[in-house]
């Protein structure tokens, strides 16, 4: 069967007892509302904050935004799922799952290389760094970051949809490349070879960026002799090493891990750890480790609650 005649897909539910879906429901309509309102918390503290209008909470701001685009592009339509169980999707919105996915993973990466950047700027030339990161340079490499994650997407997805699919189920509760790879009746060694070649380009260069900036980071730090400023220079890198950690296990534990251990449970266990996991989680780690977002949310609350 070629996918010109596939209009809809069947999606992995996680589980077809009445009593497991209602849990699966409650548990992930939980931590879809808690990271929307953690992220979007986090823009609207940096927003009106005049202390945090810099570039470090400017891309911490669209990191946030990224993150609230990256769990809605699955979870909705998994929660539908397990209210309805209705299993199908359409083959537009398989299409555009996979694209919101791809794009939503790009910018978190080629955001969080950013950030690091910055963080390597701010501390080991400090004299310069609104020289450097002008209000135009973060523009531009903010705009640099979604503009290329979209044409990756764009490319991923049409290279992955110009398959001929031998059948409409799919082992995974989204639309996600290996399992429509795997359901191909068209030779995927092209596709195979597109995404490791890009994956081995673009995530070395990023991985580089990322392990040579926090390389000198940690060279300039260690010559402070200052203990309090030493603790305050950790303190800025801290929450972007923890994001950066969650976000790069969770995604090379997914797409990385041996075809030993890979298996239904194993595979959707993956994928919802570095889908859901990194954008529930990084509001919480910038508001609890970062000491300026913290103070920020603190004033924020008590203008609203009024004391």
């Amino acid at each position: 069967m070629g996918n010109q005649t596939v209009t809809a897909f069947s999606l992995l539910g996680f589980s077809d007892l009445p009593e497991l879906q209602i849990l699966h429901f409650v548990t992930f309509l939980s931590i879809y509302s808690a990271a929307l309102v953690g992220n979007f918390l986090l823009m609207l503290t940096v927003v009106q904050n005049q202390s945090l209008h810099n570039p470090m909470y400017f891309f911490l701001a669209n990191l946030s935004l990224s993150d609230a685009c990256y769990i809605s592009a699955t979870v909705p339509k998994s929660l539908a799922i397990s209210w309805t169980n209705n299993k199908l999707i359409s083959f537009s919105g398989c299409v555009a799952q996979v694209f919101l996915v791809v794009t939503g993973a790009g910018v978190e990466l080629t955001f969080l290389t950013v950030m690091a950047y910055d963080r390597y700027v701010a501390i080991c030339h400090p004299l310069q760094y609104t020289v450097l990161m002008n209000w135009n340079t973060s523009i531009q490499m903010a705009a640099a970051s979604w503009i290329s994650s979209l044409i990756h997407a764009v490319m991923h997805t049409a290279n992955t949809f110009r398959l001929h699919f031998c059948t409409s189920k799919i082992d995974q509760y989204f639309c996600d490349i290996p399992q429509l790879l795997m359901i191909s009746c068209t030779d995927t060694t092209a596709n195979v070879v597109v995404v490791v070649i890009e994956a081995v380009v673009i995530g070395s260069f990023c991985f580089f960026g990322i392990v040579t900036s926090y390389g000198f980071i940690l060279q300039n730090v260690l010559k402070i002799k200052s203990h309090q400023a030493r603790s305050k220079a950790f303190s800025t890198c801290i929450p972007h090493l923890t994001v950066l950690s969650l976000f790069l296990s969770t995604a090379l534990f997914s797409y990385m891990k041996p075809k030993s251990m890979s298996s239904i449970s194993v595979d959707v266990t993956a994928a919802v750890l570095y889908t859901i996991l990194p954008p529930l989680l990084n509001p919480i780690i910038y508001s609890l480790k970062n000491k300026e977002i913290h103070v920020a949310m603190q004033k924020m609350f008590k203008k609203w609650i009024g004391f």
